[in-house]
Formats: C-alpha cells, sequence, structure tokens
C-alpha cells in the first residue's frame, strides 16, 4: 500500500485524477443497483437483465473507434470535462424512468452514460503513458484498476444501501451530484501533453492505425489477452442468482450490494499483495487461478453465506490480470498511437465484456443452470491462460521493470 501513497505523493497529476477517477467512476456505477432493482420489480425477463448488463459495455464498443483518433487530436482536459458533463446530464435522465413504456429511454440513457463513461476511461489511460514510464506506469495503472474495481463494485454495494433506505430516486439523484463533484474538481487541473496529430484527418489516422496493428501483430495479440478478462463481467449473473436463489433471505437490493461489495475486496486486495509478485511467467498462473475461483463459486452458489465469502477469491485475481497485461500493452507501442491503441484496446475489452452479458442472459433463457454458466466463464480463463501461453512463446515481450 506504501507504493502507491508515494506514487501518489509524488505525482501531482496522477494525484489529482485518481480523486476524480475514484469519484466519476464510482457515480459511473452508482445508479447500476438502483437500475437493477426497477427491473426486478417491474418482473422483466432475464433477456432484458442480461441486455441492460450489455449496453453498459457496448456502448463502449460503438464509440471506440472514432473515440482513439479524438483522443489523439484534442486536449484530454477539455475532452474529460465534456463527457463528464454527458454523464451528469444522462444519469438525471434516469429519474424519468417509472414503468415497463419507459424501457427504451432506459436502453438509451444507459448507452449514452455509458459511452461517455468509457470515453473518460480510454482518455485517461491514453494520458498515463504520456507522464509515467516503467514501474510507476505499472503502479499507476495497478492503481487505476484498484480505483476502477473498487467504484465498480463499491459504488452498487454502497448503493444498495441507499436504494434499500432512501429509494430509487434519491439513488440518481446521488449519483448526479458525484459527476458534479468530479466536474469541479477537473476544472481547475492544468494538464499539459504534447499532441503530436493536432491537424490530422480522422480517417486517415484510423487507417494508420490498422497499419500500424498489421505491421505490429504482437500488440493485436496482448489486445486479445486483455480481452479475456472481459469475461469477469458477473453484473447479470448476480442479478440472476439473486432473483433465483436469494430473494427468499434478503432484500433484493442488499443482496446484490453485499455480494458486490465482497467481491470488491477481493478486487482491491488483489494486486496489494500480488503485485511485485506478477510477472510475464506467472500472468499464467494468474489467469489458471481466476478459472479456479470461478469453478468453486459455482459449485456454492446456491448458499448464500459461503458466496459471500467466495466472491472474495473470485475478485482475488481479476484486477492483477487487467493491470498487468494493460501495462505490457502499453509498454509495447509508441506514444504516437497510446490514444488509438488503448481505444482499440477497450473496444475488444468491452466486445467481451457485452458478449459476455449477453451469453449469460441467452444460456439463462435456454434453460442452462446458473452453475453452468459460471463454469463455462471460467473454462474461457482457462483458453486464456492458453493463448497467452502462446503469445509468450511467439513473441519476446519485455519484463516491466522500473
Amino acid at each position: 500500500m506504501n507504493q502507491y501513497v508515494k506514487l501518489l505523493c509524488d505525482e501531482i497529476i496522477l494525484r489529482r485524477l485518481s480523486a476524480i477517477q475514484l469519484i466519476s467512476y464510482f457515480g459511473a456505477w452508482f445508479s447500476n443497483v438502483a437500475i437493477y432493482t426497477l427491473l426486478l420489480k417491474l418482473d422483466v425477463s432475464a433477456g432484458v437483465i442480461s441486455f441492460v448488463a450489455m449496453l453498459h459495455f457496448l456502448a463502449g464498443v460503438v464509440q471506440a473507434p472514432f473515440s482513439g483518433s479524438l483522443i489523439d487530436k484534442l486536449h484530454p482536459k477539455r475532452l474529460m470535462l465534456l463527457l463528464v458533463f454527458v454523464e451528469i446530464v444522462s444519469t438525471l435522465g434516469l429519474l424519468r424512468i417509472n414503468s415497463m413504456g419507459d424501457l427504451p429511454l432506459l436502453y438509451l440513457l444507459i448507452f449514452v452514460k455509458m459511452a461517455a463513461a468509457s470515453f473518460y476511461f480510454t482518455t485517461e489511460m491514453s494520458l498515463l503513458p504520456k507522464i509515467l514510464q516503467g514501474n510507476r506506469l505499472q503502479k499507476a495503472n495497478e492503481l487505476h484498476s484498484i480505483i476502477w474495481s473498487l467504484s465498480y463494485t463499491l459504488g452498487m454495494a454502497i448503493s444498495g444501501f441507499i436504494v434499500f433506505w432512501l429509494g430509487i430516486k434519491v439513488a440518481f439523484l446521488l449519483d448526479a451530484l458525484l459527476f458534479v463533484i468530479a466536474f469541479a474538481l477537473l476544472y481547475p487541473l492544468q494538464i499539459e501533453v504534447d499532441i503530436q496529430t493536432k491537424g490530422e484527418r480522422l480517417l486517415t489516422m484510423m487507417q494508420e492505425t490498422f497499419g500500424y496493428l498489421k505491421k505490429r501483430p504482437k500488440a493485436l495479440h496482448l489486445m486479445l489477452v486483455h480481452a479475456f478478462v472481459g469475461l469477469s463481467t458477473f453484473d447479470a449473473l448476480v442479478a440472476l442468482m439473486v432473483d433465483k436463489y436469494y430473494a427468499g433471505i434478503i432484500a433484493t437490493s442488499l443482496a446484490l450490494g453485499l455480494l458486490h461489495a465482497s467481491r470488491a475486496i477481493g478486487l482491491v486486495v488483489g494486486p496489494m499483495i500480488l503485485g511485485k509478485w506478477v510477472n510475464n511467467k506467472r500472468l499464467l498462473v494468474v489467469f489458471v487461478a481466476q478459472a479456479l475461483a470461478i469453478f468453486v463459486w459455482a459449485y456454492f452458489m446456491h448458499n448464500f453465506y459461503l458466496t459471500l465469502f467466495i466472491s472474495i477469491a473470485v475478485g482475488f485475481f481479476t484486477t492483477t490480470l487487467w493491470s498487468y497485461s494493460y501495462t505490457l500493452l502499453q509498454k509495447n507501442i509508441e506514444p504516437r498511437y497510446y490514444g488509438r491503441i488503448v481505444a482499440y484496446n477497450d473496444m475488444l475489452f468491452l466486445s467481451s465484456a457485452a458478449f459476455t452479458s449477453f451469453m449469460i442472459g441467452f444460456l439463462a433463457t435456454k434453460g442452462v443452470s446458473l452453475e453452468n454458466i459460471a463454469n463455462i466463464m471460467g473454462v474461457g480463463f482457462l483458453v486464456g491462460a492458453l493463448y497467452y501461453a502462446f503469445v509468450r512463446r511467439r513473441y519476446q515481450l519485455k519484463e516491466i521493470e522500473g
């Protein structure tokens, strides 16, 4: 933990961005429990639940080809301010959702809100390698992933209690307020970076990116390795678990909140323990360990209290997989292409997450048990381990050092 504190003390811009990141990412996911609670109250199908979960990630997929070029072309601060403003407006729009007839509006608002959140995320991830290098970049990525994971899961956990005590509408209002605070913190921040592609046409930049990936397939393979982490998108599965197994034990919003809070513990603690241990060779072990944790989770899924405990193990390896594979990619691309390659990397990751969410709903509607759905996700991580082993044998991957 001291290494992250020292990094934040030394890097002023990173410190402010991390604070803004914590608030804005927390806000991006804070309303999720309210949304899923509302959907369960409206008694929607498993297909609708999985579609909503998929929308959270699909938005980032659709805008990625354009966002990367814009990130390399525009000043990051102005872009991030605009994106936070979009999140404020779209979050306030959620207050209008009251019935089944409002579902199309809900879909639109989620799409816009998460597209802005994904765009912001990509902008910041392309900014980090411009201000940090080597081991500091790895630690910044770990810190970023800890904050993202904490915001992602703990945001939904706290939201669960807010929804239970104060109601869905209050959760939406508090969510919008968080984005207002993030905007206020970002506005005075001074960020000076060199825009190397200023004046170039967007279409030309996109064509250059595909040419770059064709000449350097190692970068594309590392993007695919990172995409396997998208298999850890459990939102729809957790909602279906609560509806099937735990509804008679505890309130829906509380069950959702507690399950995500348990996973958050693992997501935050994992990189603090594994960060110094993991290297290129041991990343393969982390992939396999993630798969095994999911298999155990699936076996005890029917037991709410054991599931809470095992959820910690499920989250324990995820953050390290995410941050280390991301750093490997950043280390193997040229600064000129940071925004575009990171955007396409996020597109693949979010495509994986969206596909996972879709398949959870599809398989559930076809009668596949939730336990077997989880087992399929675990097998996916074993496939990811084999693919990473192939990439290591075929390409020379530099160790991440200071």
